[in-house]
């Protein structure tokens, strides 16, 4: 009975997914959250920086996280939710909210928005929260019907992009080491945003002549000076600049967009799929991340909203585990850019997943999100 039931699954599974996932406890063991056949389990874990990371506003050597588990008649789906300082979430509210996740009154794993809108609506903020069983969610179907999600989806592995690899604000030793070890990326994205814009530039130019982003993180205040500085940039190699002037500047960014000669993309002011509609005009594209988006479901749906609205689209990702980077690098062959790299940037990963070959993302056949779990029990991490 079990397998024909899991045979049927795996029938209606994989056609939905391709037409379109109690007490939590600190301790050792991951807590079960519902009494239903799918069980939510969680623990904190932190990351360790390989380099002290620096943006416009702070530094720090540690990204905490949380990681997630949903079982369902013996099959784990792997989930994340990762809290960098700007999100406001921190390892303390997530689990604060996903104390309130009862998926045991889901029967069924394959209702996928059903199950979604209910985790969204228990609380309005929480997005990393939601993303970690959005993720779990995701992969766990996918290995009921036993393929990836970029399958699923009807998605060409082919046409992955390259990604980028992300050079911190330091001083110019520091940033011509770290671009030197880059030398495998064809793509570099730089941060910006301090008093030292043009000194990053030259001493990343001084070391090679690859394409360049740029993430200036809300550090640029005035909007002429900005437009000042991306001519600069234009003169450079950059591709396009992200988040150049605050998120509240609407009708400076609007001018500064329409006056620049490169794409300006969105990202601190870009979270849920509603925003979209209003960005048109505002910002070229959007930097779409699962932390910020809730999850794969939504994200695939902005990528949808913003193709209809002639905008530009990149995916790009916190410091995150293997986990999480491989979950957004199912999407990525619909996107034009990606920064894939929050992998990287860490020195202890507990997941095998997407690969960087020659730059570019590389998806392997494994179901799901794509990734083997390096210690066999949540409660090793």
């Amino acid at each position: 009975m079990k397998t024909g039931r899991r045979t049927f699954l795996k029938r209606v599974g994989a056609a939905s997914l391709a037409a379109g996932v109690p007490l939590v406890s600190k301790g050792r063991a991951p807590a079960v959250i519902g009494n239903g056949k799918m069980k939510l389990s969680c623990r904190p874990y932190d990351l360790q920086l390989r380099h002290t990371f620096t943006v416009s506003g702070f530094s720090r050597n540690t990204t905490p996280v949380i990681l997630t588990e949903i079982q369902y008649e013996g099959v784990t789906g792997y989930g994340e939710a990762s809290m960098p300082p700007y999100l406001g979430e921190s390892q303390e509210s997530v689990l604060k909210f996903l104390k309130k996740v009862d998926l045991g009154q889901f029967r069924d794993p394959f209702l996928l928005e059903d199950i979604l809108n209910y985790v969204d609506g228990i609380d309005v903020e929480n997005r990393a929260a939601k993303a970690s069983v959005d993720i779990a969610l995701h992969d766990l179907l996918g290995k009921l019907v036993d393929q990836p999600l970029y399958r699923l989806w009807g998605l060409n592995p082919a046409h992955t992009p390259v990604t980028s690899f992300t050079i911190g604000i330091d001083t110019p030793e520091v940033v011509r080491m770290k671009t030197e070890e880059a030398s495998r990326f064809k793509v570099l994205k730089v941060k910006l945003g301090g008093d030292n814009d043009r000194e990053m530039i030259t001493t990343v130019r001084s070391v090679t002549d690859v394409p360049l982003y740029v993430d200036v993180n809300q550090g640029w205040k005035d909007k002429h000076q900005a437009l000042d500085m991306i001519h600069w940039l234009n003169e450079q190699g950059i591709i396009f600049v992200e988040q150049p002037l605050p998120k509240e500047q609407v009708d400076d960014t609007a001018w500064l967009t329409a006056q620049s000669p490169l794409p300006i993309m969105a990202d601190e002011a870009f979270q849920r799929l509603g925003d979209l509609a209003s960005f048109k005009g505002v910002y070229s594209g959007i930097n779409i991340k699962l932390m910020k988006s809730t999850g794969l479901l939504e994200a695939h749906k902005m990528i949808t909203v913003a193709r209809a609205l002639d905008m530009r689209v990149m995916i790009g990702c916190m410091t995150e585990t293997s986990c999480a980077v491989s979950a957004a690098s199912q999407l990525s062959p619909l996107v034009d850019w990606a920064d894939l790299d929050g992998n990287l940037l860490i020195s202890n990963d507990i997941y095998e997943g997407v690969q960087v070959i020659d730059g570019k993302v590389t998806l392997n056949n494994l179901p799901g999100i794509g990734i083997t779990r390096l210690n066999p029990s949540l409660k090793d991490a």
